[in-house]
């Protein structure tokens, strides 16, 4: 076994003779989403590394790290490889549901094209708090997870070929725009991330370069820090704190062990 297959096991508490199949992916998905945090601390703290299999695994399984989509994504795809699945990554572009576009600075969500038995699917680990925690079929057949509603449609926009839609659990009312992907464009080469990683870090327009962000999902909903205030989803109840400096680097230790 792998030092990556071994290590992200022990990450998200399998063990190391755990069959991984198709059957238990929503499982894999879910321990995935409750163990490794949606976080930019890296961008925020300018400690950019160059996007490689051996810097992900030191940062996410040596490091115990978070990471961004283009982080946890990439390496949840080298973990499936490992054990066999017929994966590749897909670039695409987050919805923005305030503004009602799409940004315009590049794709630069990344995620995870699954084909099984002939059928196609969508996997996320690296959307934050909006996660399906199970496959997502190309079909337009609704997934129901402990985090809401999610589907895959087949939609021409200028940012790919489908959409992903979503209804988080006591959070939407009706179906929002996740992302666009594209389905045909498959990326070879994780070094294509860097050029992601770059515009991230750098463009004014990004939104993971201004402020420290940490989300989670946990059992009984997902949580939230940022360097102003600390958000709990529990059941359907949310609750919301100011924090100072002090109270964030406390949180960042207790609740994502960063």
């Amino acid at each position: 076994m792998s030092e990556l297959n071994s290590l992200f096991r022990k990450r998200i508490g399998i063990k190391d003779d755990e069959e991984i199949s198709f059957n238990n992916l929503a499982s894999i998905l879910e321990k995935t989403a409750k163990s490794i945090p949606f976080e930019n601390l890296c961008i925020i703290e300018n400690r950019i590394k160059e996007i490689t299999n051996v810097n992900l695994i030191n940062k996410l399984l040596i490091r115990n790290e978070g990471g961004l989509c283009y982080e946890l994504n990439s390496l949840f795809y080298l973990f499936l490889m490992e054990n066999g699945f017929n994966v590749r990554l897909a670039r695409g572009v987050v919805y923005d549901n305030v503004a009602q576009k799409y940004p315009t600075f590049g794709r630069t969500h990344v995620t995870i094209i699954l084909t099984n038995e002939n059928k196609t699917y969508l996997l996320d680990t690296g959307f934050g708090a909006n996660l399906p925690l199970k496959p997502v079929p190309f079909s337009g057949e609704i997934v129901t997870s402990n985090n809401g509603e999610f589907r895959v449609i087949k939609k021409a926009t200028d940012f790919g070929d489908y959409v992903l839609l979503i209804k988080l659990k006591h959070k939407d009312l009706d179906w929002r725009i996740g992302y666009a992907f594209e389905s045909n464009d498959v990326v070879m080469d994780l070094s294509e991330f860097n050029e992601i990683q770059k515009i991230i870090a750098e463009h004014e327009e990004s939104p993971f370069n201004k402020n420290p962000l940490i989300t989670q999902i946990t059992n009984e909903g997902n949580k939230t820090l940022t360097n102003t205030s600390f958000t709990q989803w529990t059941n359907g109840v949310v609750t919301k704190e100011e924090v100072d400096e002090k109270k964030y680097k406390e949180l960042v230790k207790q609740h994502f062990a960063l």
